[in-house]
């Protein structure tokens, strides 16, 4: 995706990564996002297009919110679920992809626990075809990246270079943590800080370019502005990364005393599924400086914004 003269974004053919997105693509998806959660655009905007949620992985907050932003478009909506499917038979997730092409849908939103599965399927997609990544393996989460930031945006204006937001957990194992910091990086935040355990963070990947780095979270919360939690992705990790749950817990859980150390308004956020009392407590998770349910909201009218951008 580029800025075409007028600053507004140009077409895009997928959305893979938001790695190199330009920050007037970006801006301009979130624009659009917003004005689709205040009910400014007019619905069925993608009546007569049909949309397939091809998912290799489980999800529910991300493949719901997918079918429903696809429902409000009014979009014809086609739910793959692999565990009964064809691919049980032996069956390609390409051969997957060209057999369900051939029934005239054009949209597909997928799941791959590989990385770089999407991108592999988007290089062997018709010409008409467009490909969301809802996530792949450790790799990219877009449309998680860009509700996230939609819901800091809202909380705290547009002015990104005044904030100072912590990312603490998993970041190793994390495809949120990496879409979110790219998009991060695009729009200029002021101050990026990244905690967790050292096993737990990528090594001289440019993951964390930009970032100061700790593995003291009651140092790392002074002062900020938006505190995001990461879940831990256990089922991805080696054994013995991480002592035990209780210990986690014990030093990188977010406890309401612990979030008195950020700033007053400081608010929090977590892409979900929460492990509650491991990365964060049911205080911190269900209190008034939570975001986690705007952000499964924001979902709704972010993935509208990339549905119509890609196919109308």
């Amino acid at each position: 995706m580029t800025a075409n003269a007028s600053g507004r974004a140009a077409p895009i053919d997928h959305l893979l990564t938001l790695d190199g997105l330009p920050r007037a693509a970006i801006e301009s998806l979130l624009d659009r996002a917003q004005r689709f959660a205040d009910g400014q655009i007019a619905r069925d905007r993608l009546a007569g297009t049909a949309v397939c949620t091809l998912f290799f992985e489980a999800s529910t907050r991300t493949r719901l919110s997918f079918q429903l932003a696809a429902q409000r478009l009014g979009a014809d909506v086609l739910n793959f679920d692999a565990s009964t499917s064809s691919t049980s038979k032996g069956e390609t997730a390409l051969d997957t992809l060209r057999t369900i092409e051939a029934m005239g849908v054009r949209g597909f939103i997928v799941r791959h626990r590989v990385d770089g599965a999407v991108a592999e399927l988007a290089a062997h997609a018709g010409p008409d075809t467009h490909l969301v990544n809802a996530g792949d393996g450790r790799s990219a989460h877009p449309t998680q990246g860009l509700l996230d930031m939609l819901t800091l945006r809202q909380a705290k204006g547009p002015d990104f270079s005044r904030l100072k937001v912590l990312m603490v957990g998993d970041v190793k194992h994390s495809r949120v943590a990496r879409s979110d910091l790219q998009a991060l990086r695009a729009l200029g935040v002021g101050e990026l800080r990244v905690c967790g355990p050292l096993a737990l963070l990528p090594v001289d990947d440019g993951t964390l370019a930009g970032c100061g780095v700790s593995d003291d979270l009651d140092a790392a919360l002074e002062g900020v502005d938006a505190v995001m939690m990461l879940r831990l992705q256990r089922e991805r990790m080696d054994d013995g990364l991480v002592a035990s749950l209780e210990d986690y817990h014990r030093d990188y859980g977010l406890t309401g005393s612990r979030l008195r150390r950020a700033a007053p308004d400081a608010v929090v956020m977590h892409p979900g599924p929460i492990n509650r009392g491991v990365e964060i407590t049911d205080e911190v998770a269900d209190g008034p400086q939570s975001l986690i349910l705007r952000q499964v909201a924001n979902g709704v009218a972010v993935r509208m914004a990339v549905l119509e951008s890609l196919l109308g």
